[in-house]
């Protein structure tokens, strides 16, 4: 947003509001709502996510294509999710991290919304080779993981190029209190940046879902498999979290930028501030979405609760021969000291 405008805002959002108990119940929402759903998306994600990275790495060994694109969607997650806590504490506070910190949280927010939204276009167009070109997909597949190591890197860097804005233009300003946010030198930069950001990490993904999810429906619907259904709901359950998970917040967003007028109104900061936390989810809902229900998933995590039941047994077992062999040294000293005791001087 331009300088002045945003701090127009901050300073006008309090005086123009002729509701003063209005604008601070806005304060007091945002300083409890935010911290726990950050809180909340940052334990959940962070758990989900590892054990996504666990399992592929030490479990599958990245044998599959769909394997290398769901380990780069976790990384990219886990980018993401670190940058919570310093949210959290922003809007129960204030931001106390300075300039350098406030620019690489928000440069590293902006870097995993491209990276993890073209992850997610690279899993789709996967999956519909992996569909439609079944036979051709399976006899190809060391090339096909080659290339999507190549496609990953690829991801990272041209996400560090669209994400280079926010590590340049991201500034700490004081007006209540100190905020982190980006200050661009006019409105046309912002404007161009902001479409260019709804249209990588929004627009492209859902249009490619869209359209490789319906050729991969159709031809599920022509094939004889008892799988059939399971995979329906999969697709459309993948598809329908994406769009209600991020469809509100970007929408508002575009109405932000192009009518500045709305900043003014409390009920749009309001519906910002919900589905901004909404969007947000997808970082904890992504390895439910794209793991949890496989049955890969299912079956290593069987796995890994019966290793961590093998290791509290030697524990424990261990633990008890230690206290064993304690409790006879103990016993055999006792018995040794008895002894002595009783032998005549």
């Amino acid at each position: 947003m331009a300088t002045t405008d945003a701090d127009n805002f901050y300073y006008n959002f309090s005086i123009v509001d002729p509701d003063e108990n209005g604008s601070e119940n806005f304060h007091t929402f945002t300083r409890v709502f935010l911290p726990c759903t950050y809180s909340v998306v940052f334990i959940l994600g962070l758990a989900g996510n590892t054990l996504v990275f666990v399992i592929l790495v030490f479990y599958e060994k990245l044998k599959m294509l769909t394997d290398i694109f769901l380990l780069n969607l976790a990384v990219a997650d886990w980018v993401f999710l670190w940058t919570l806590p310093f949210w959290a504490h922003s809007a129960a506070q204030e931001w106390a991290f300075g300039t350098v910190a406030c620019r690489v949280i928000r440069g590293l927010y902006t870097l995993n919304l491209y990276t993890s939204m073209l992850t997610l276009t690279s899993i789709t167009f996967d999956r519909l080779v992996a569909i439609t070109f079944a036979t051709k997909a399976h006899m190809c597949q060391t090339k096909r993981t080659t290339w999507g190591k190549a496609v990953c890197v690829l991801i990272w860097v041209i996400s560090l190029g669209f994400a280079t804005p926010q590590f340049i233009f991201s500034e700490v300003v004081s007006i209540d209190k100190a905020i982190c946010h980006e200050k661009y030198p006019n409105h046309g930069t912002e404007l161009v940046l902001e479409v260019i950001q709804v249209t990588l990490g929004y627009f492209i993904p859902m249009l490619a879902m869209i359209i490789c999810y319906s050729l991969i429906v159709r031809t599920l619907l022509h094939a004889r498999n008892f799988q059939k259904k399971k995979s329906l709901k999969k697709i459309f359950s993948v598809v329908a979290i994406f769009i209600l998970t991020q469809s509100p917040y970007t929408f508002l967003r575009l109405i932000k930028i192009i009518d500045w007028s709305f900043n003014l109104n409390s009920s749009f900061e309001y519906a910002i501030i919900i589905t901004e936390a909404l969007a947000y989810l997808h970082g904890c809902l992504n390895p439910i979405l794209y793991f949890f229900m496989g049955v890969k998933f299912r079956r290593n995590l069987r796995k890994i609760i019966k290793s961590l039941r093998c290791i509290k047994g030697r524990v424990t077992a261990k633990h008890w021969q230690t206290t064993e062999e304690e409790g006879s040294k103990t016993f055999t000293a006792s018995n040794n000291a008895d002894a002595t005791s009783m032998d005549p001087l």
